[in-house]
């Protein structure tokens, strides 16, 4: 039997639907002095929902979750460097200036396999994209012990390139100038977006979409 995948922003509401412990990890939100001290407090939660209405109301939209039958089995998170300052921990740190950070984006395992992640990737990219984002990196992992960090592999096959190199952290980045210029139509960016990921339609970042799984 067929099942809808919905694609929308990251919001308050649905930082609560994520699983644990990613709903209140601060791993990237906050530097490690002050990660220290919310975790012995236990305020993972309280603080990322203080980071994420900040960063919401000074950037804008700095996540996409998806949902399985209305369920949230993934979600991406991304924003300019400056409110990330726990990828300092990393040497191929920091970011470029041009570029705005994935953090991190993360699939439930019983979900996996189903192309989640790359719908979240596209949701991601059409919503920068048309924001006038240059480019987008991320600090991956080759090794895949680290399951805050995003696969080199899995980064490089929707697209990004490796701009500094690593044995077990690469930074990579996906240039939006030569994928998806900012002055494109709607229309066009998601055609663009379906020809760099090798995927079919999932609509507007921003609407309802839905998508069966096969």
């Amino acid at each position: 039997m067929a099942v809808a995948r919905r694609l929308a922003a990251l919001t308050r509401d649905s930082l609560a639907e994520l699983a644990s412990p990613c709903r209140s990890c601060t791993r990237w939100e906050l530097d490690a002095v002050h990660r220290s001290r919310v975790e012995e407090d236990g305020d993972g939660l309280a603080a990322k929902e203080a980071w994420l209405s900040s960063t919401l109301l000074e950037w804008g939209s700095c996540g996409q979750v998806v949902r399985v039958d209305g369920v949230v089995a993934g979600y991406a998170l991304y924003a300019p460097p400056a409110y990330l300052p726990g990828l300092a921990a990393y040497a191929t740190s920091p970011v470029a200036s041009d570029a705005v950070a994935l953090a991190t984006l993360h699939v439930d395992p019983e979900h996996a396999g189903y192309g989640l992640g790359r719908m979240l990737v596209q949701g991601m990219t059409a919503d920068l994209a048309r924001r006038g984002v240059r480019a987008v990196e991320a600090v991956a992992s080759t090794t895949g012990s680290d399951p805050c960090l995003i696969p080199a592999d899995f980064l490089l096959a929707v697209g990004f390139t490796t701009v500094r190199a690593h044995p077990r952290h690469p930074r990579l980045r996906l240039d939006l100038r030569q994928t998806v210029p900012a002055f494109m139509r709607d229309d066009v960016v998601e055609a663009a977006l379906d020809r760099l990921l090798g995927r079919g339609r999932v609509g507007s970042p921003g609407l309802s979409r839905e998508e069966p799984l096969a």
